[in-house]
């Protein structure tokens, strides 16, 4: 599947969790969104302006402040998650998986929460949260947040299923390509 294909597809379906992504159309798709993320973020900054955002006295980022890279971003999420989505099909997986950063964040906060408190979590003073006895679940529960997309990142990257499994026929080019 050519660049071009893939971000065709990718739009055509931009509401279908349903059915397989190969892994070219999901990865082409993908650079296809992070270069027109990166062109709009410059068009941003030479129409409306950049910001000069100071973290240190030796550290200075420029940040763009217009709408165009935000509008994009905005209308690429469905695109983008339902990619994901028939992408963890693909390699033979629930949807769901791609959602599992953001349940373990959910975890972790709630967690916390119940902890400590939701004043000094939303407060961000995390020494009155880890200041409790569950220092240790915290830490599990930190290392395992750090980790998630990582485990996430390593199932879009695995190979497409070849023979049609319980989300479907694999993509034309897959089974054309397997014939």
């Amino acid at each position: 599947m050519s660049f071009t294909e893939a971000v065709r597809t990718c739009l055509a379906k931009y509401f279908t969790f349903s059915g397989r992504a190969s892994r070219p159309e999901y990865w082409w798709f993908m650079l296809f969104i992070f270069g027109m993320s990166l062109i709009l973020g410059v068009l941003d900054g030479m129409i409306f302006g950049f910001n000069r955002v100071e973290y240190a006295p030796d550290a200075v980022q420029y940040e763009a402040n217009g709408p165009l890279a935000s509008l994009f971003s905005l209308a690429m999420l469905v695109p983008i998650l339902s990619a994901g989505w028939r992408r963890m099909h693909d390699s033979g997986r629930t949807g769901l998986h791609l959602l599992y950063p953001l349940i373990v964040i959910i975890g972790v906060t709630t967690f916390m929460g119940v902890v400590a408190g939701f004043g000094p979590v939303l407060q961000g003073d995390f020494g009155t949260v880890i200041a409790g006895g569950s220092t240790l679940i915290l830490a599990f529960a930190m290392v395992v947040f750090l980790i998630s997309p990582l485990v996430v990142l390593w199932w879009l990257t695995r190979p497409s299923q070849p023979h049609p499994n319980k989300y479907g026929p694999p993509p034309t080019h897959i089974a054309a390509r397997n014939e």
